[in-house]
């Protein structure tokens, strides 16, 4: 009865009122009678949407960005091997030189008189050889005059017997071997003036290099870096005097070595051959080289392992001393199975992704990786080519969970641009 005056009296509210009751009710019946369709259709565009990636196969290389040296590619300090006094110095600081050329020289006196003393023995020895000569010409002369004697007297003798007396065969036959003695002694006496020859040689050649050793002369091509002494200074022997003072400090500098300090770490990566890209922020240049040698040791001092790239230095712009920016390409792989570095989750004692299957179901596997660059990362077990892994906002989703795939445009922007930086 109230509702009916109500209806009377106030049509619009019923209506208002009626309508929402009657949609409840529809809705129900609805749902009563297709629950299935209906509540797959909700749970489809519930499913959260996740960024995910393929695993791709894209060339990969980690590089190491260190500070190296550059060093001479040869330094020495030229001392001199025989003391003397400064006659001349040729060189001084900043000088370049090449091989051969006299930088210096020594005033020896007494040298030169030991010089001339075994040339004058040579000289001595060269004429006893001669007068041993002689004397064996002169033995076989009468060697030879008394052997034909006293094959005289033995034919006579065999041709009339008693004719010779026998005392006077043996005496042609004892000079005949006495002679023959003296042959052989005058041979000797020969050898032994040759061999004399052959020492005074000897003292010759080594006076004569103790003379060459007055000249003190560039061993290579390279700069004059210091000058230890001056004309007139006297200088001690190398040989003789560990605290001898040099003549002056030649370096190597059309060629350098940069030297790099590889951490323990990354130093069985490091092989000979490697690409380096060197920057020079003192001349601001912008080098390419390789790694040449290394010493495949590591200094227990700093944990190190010493690297070298031969750098050529044509105009001389580089200076030892000089440091330069490095960066090794330690490890490559051109065909690599990669990741972008957002779909990686680390944890303290394994490393998992997010993978979601042909059913959209996210699973947690865990990987093994390799190679890690600068935005991926080498997949070497857990995943195959082509698989789909989340990437990005990783505590938001869970194992078994049902999400809505959607390709990540960021991930793919990276690795074009990865391509074609590689």
């Amino acid at each position: 009865m109230v509702i009916e005056n109500m209806g009377k009296r106030f049509p619009s509210i019923l209506v208002g009122i009626a309508v929402p009751a009657a949609v409840a009710v529809l809705l129900a019946s609805a749902g009563c009678g297709h629950s299935g369709g209906s509540s797959a259709t909700v749970s489809a565009d519930a499913a959260p949407r996740a960024a995910v990636v393929k695993v791709r196969h894209t060339p990969l290389s980690n590089t190491l960005s260190i500070a190296g040296e550059f060093l001479p590619y040869q330094e020495v300090e030229l001392h001199a091997k025989v003391a003397g006094y400064i006659r001349n110095i040729n060189v001084d600081i900043g000088d370049r030189v090449r091989t051969g050329q006299v930088l210096a020289v020594l005033e020896i006196p007494e040298l030169s008189a030991e010089l001339e003393g075994s040339n004058a023995g040579v000289r001595h020895s060269q004429e006893e050889i001669t007068r041993a000569q002689n004397e064996v010409s002169r033995a076989e002369a009468d060697h030879a005059a008394l052997h034909a004697a006293a094959a005289r007297l033995r034919q006579a003798s065999e041709a009339r017997p008693g004719l010779i007396a026998e005392q006077e065969l043996d005496d042609a036959t004892a000079k005949d071997r006495s002679s023959e003695a003296q042959v052989e002694a005058a041979k000797s006496a020969l050898s032994a003036s040759r061999q004399q020859l052959e020492v005074s040689q000897a003292d010759q050649q080594h006076y004569a290099a103790l003379s060459e050793y007055s000249r003190i002369t560039a061993p290579f091509d390279g700069v004059v870096t210091w000058r230890y002494a001056d004309t007139g200074s006297l200088i001690q022997a190398g040989t003789s005097n560990i605290n001898s003072l040099p003549v002056v400090k030649l370096s190597q500098v059309n060629v350098l070595r940069l030297r790099i300090p590889v951490p323990e770490s990354l130093a069985a990566s490091v092989r000979d051959g490697e690409p380096a890209d060197i920057r020079v922020k003192a001349t601001d240049e912008h080098l390419s080289g390789k790694v040449i040698r290394s010493t495949d040791s590591l200094d227990r001092s700093t944990r190190t392992m010493q690297v070298e790239v031969d750098v050529p230095n044509r105009d001389y712009k580089l200076t030892p001393g000089m440091y330069a920016d490095v960066s090794l390409r330690i490890q490559n792989d051109p065909n690599a199975l990669t990741l972008p570095l957002q779909a990686i989750n680390r944890g303290a004692d394994k490393t998992t992704v997010l993978y979601v299957n042909a059913e959209n179901h996210v699973e947690e596997r865990e990987i093994h990786t390799g190679i890690e660059g600068s935005n991926r990362i080498q997949i070497l077990s857990g995943l195959n080519e082509g698989d789909r892994v989340i990437v990005g906002n990783l505590g938001q989703y869970r194992a078994g969970q049902h999400v809505n795939p959607q390709r990540s445009t960021m991930a793919d922007e990276k690795y074009v641009a990865e391509q074609g930086a590689q």
